[in-house]
């Protein structure tokens, strides 16, 4: 018997008809994971019965004047923030009544950031930190500033612009 060939059963099969088999389901099972979260099954139906997100307007489902609250002015303490990353934006509050938006994702390996203390938005995967104030980096390894994010201030609700 080669070094190719191993048996599996009734006959003789080769090692590479085995585990290209192997490959192509793995490969189907990487490629379901990276399907859409958001439930929808490409049918433009929704799937949890929830309402449909309309199709037109911006990226995040519709219009932006109509969006919900990411969170109460009350929710992101002052000198420091809150890490929305599901809602893709981290909010802080350098000083008392003034609200900043980042995006959530470090610009040195885009690691989601995971906190904001000490005055930072901080990256665990490697340690680089940003400033709650402008999104500057404060520690590298990362060398480029978090991008900003509208937002906006209704009463006490903080929402995407």
């Amino acid at each position: 018997m080669s070094d190719d060939q191993a048996l599996t059963g009734p006959g003789t099969q080769t090692r590479r008809t085995l585990l290209t088999g192997v490959g192509a389901v793995g490969a189907a099972v990487v490629l379901a994971a990276c399907g859409s979260d958001d439930g929808d099954s490409g049918s433009g139906a929704p799937t949890s019965g929830g309402p449909a997100v309309p199709s037109t307007g911006d990226a995040g489902g519709g219009d932006r004047q109509g969006a919900q609250s990411l969170a109460t002015t009350a929710d992101i303490p002052v000198g420091g923030g809150k890490v929305l990353a599901a809602q893709g934006v981290v909010i802080t509050q350098p000083v008392a009544g003034q609200f900043k938006g980042f995006s959530p994702i470090c610009t040195h390996q885009n690691c989601p950031v995971t906190n904001v203390d000490g005055g930072t938005i901080n990256c665990t995967c490697h340690n680089s930190k940003f400033s709650i104030e402008d999104g500057s980096v404060k520690a590298g390894p990362a060398t480029k500033p978090l991008p900003p994010k509208d937002i906006k201030i209704t009463g006490d609700q903080i929402s995407l612009a």
